[in-house]
């Protein structure tokens, strides 16, 4: 198990991959860190001793030092982001050893393999800051909110945003589909069903469809596969690692893969027609979404029953209005094979996606 030794945070990568460092002589030791070097999808630099130039050692985004080798680094540059791995967990003097090369952490092989495979994945993917994670669901049936959580990941791409669209609800018919892409090559959902652990965030973007200059992760047409919440955690925490935008449709009831989702949005709309029946529902999807999310807008969609608006739908639902999310043809009848939600960048939906994406941008410090 890692064991911390100081509290230095480990050395930012600004968002750029690196070469992890590896300093051993221990020829099983290095085997089991290649071993896990390339499950992390890294490829490392490897020496025996500091390597020469010195700035190698300093440049590294992370240092894994054997115990074999804490001698011979006793006297390098003092730097953060150092771990010291050995396997003897009775050596109580491998503290000693991790002080005097100014050691972040102490790993025990086999036990912190796990952990090391995270923090080394961290620096193979250059991981920066996080994407704005933003979930979509209707009130009700019917509510249109796959449309809009289509037009904002358009929009999102249109902007120069690395964007990832997620469709997290395997009977909705899938949104490749909304976006005229059910025959592209890629991946769906089905084939991440074993997926445990760690899923690189790259791999993934890479395996999916490209529609529209944003990448979309939906289900197939055959027969309906469950996704064990364990593997949907996995696979949406890959894809904030990547950065940019993350914008997941979602269904409206709450399992446990739909929990995991909820847990790693940063916001979501409730999307909600004008209607007291649609508020009504509505009102159940805010109570059980707002037990996993603090972060709940309602957006709401005319035309109104006499006596509501925006406002008073959102007073209604004690929630904090995003806006009225425009009446345009494509929300209400999609058709298939024309051009996606929000693709016109002057329409009303597009602005609308717009601005959302510059407040909630600034809300939450850049992307």
């Amino acid at each position: 198990m890692p064991g911390t030794v100081t509290h230095d945070p480990p050395p930012a990568t600004g968002g750029r991959p690196g070469r992890p460092l590896i300093v051993t002589e221990d020829a099983e030791l290095l085997d089991d860190l290649l071993r896990l070097c390339a499950a992390a999808g890294a490829t490392p630099e490897v020496h025996h001793g500091l390597p020469e130039p010195r700035g190698n050692w300093e440049a590294a985004p992370l240092v894994l030092v054997g115990d074999d080798a804490a001698g011979r680094v006793r006297g390098a540059v003092r730097r953060r982001g150092v771990v010291l791995v050995g396997r003897d967990q009775d050596d109580s003097g491998v503290w000693r050893r991790a002080v005097e090369i100014g050691a972040d952490h102490v790993l025990m092989l086999p036990d912190g393999e796990q952990w090391l495979v995270d923090r080394i994945a961290d620096v193979a993917e250059g991981v920066g800051r996080p994407a704005l994670t933003v979930g979509v669901i209707g009130g009700r049936g019917g509510a249109g909110a796959s449309t809009l959580a289509c037009a904002l990941a358009v929009t999102s791409a249109r902007e120069g945003l690395r964007t990832l669209l997620v469709d997290a609800d395997p009977l909705g018919g899938g949104l490749d589909v909304l976006l005229g892409g059910e025959t592209a090559e890629g991946l769906r959902w089905p084939a991440f069903a074993a997926s445990r652990g760690r899923v690189g965030g790259g791999a993934l973007e890479e395996s999916l469809p490209e529609l529209h200059s944003l990448r979309v992760l939906s289900w197939d047409r055959g027969d309906r596969i469950d996704v064990p919440p364990q593997a949907v955690r996995a696979v949406l925490a890959a894809a904030r690692r990547r950065g940019g935008t993350v914008v997941v449709d979602l269904p409206r009831r709450i399992d446990g893969g739909v929990t995991e989702v909820l847990a790693q949005l940063d916001l979501a709309l409730l999307v909600v027609p004008g209607e007291l029946r649609a508020v009504a529902a509505a009102g159940r999807i805010a109570s059980a979404v707002g037990m996993v999310l603090r972060d709940l807008r309602v957006a709401v969609r005319a035309p109104y029953t006499p006596g509501l608006d925006d406002r008073e739908v959102a007073r209604l639902l004690h929630l904090p209005l995003a806006g009225e999310v425009p009446v345009e043809p494509a929300l209400l009848r999609p058709r298939e094979g024309s051009a996606p939600p929000g693709a016109a960048p002057r329409g009303p939906l597009a602005r609308f996606c717009k601005e959302f994406w510059e407040r909630a941008l600034v809300e939450a410090g850049g992307v």
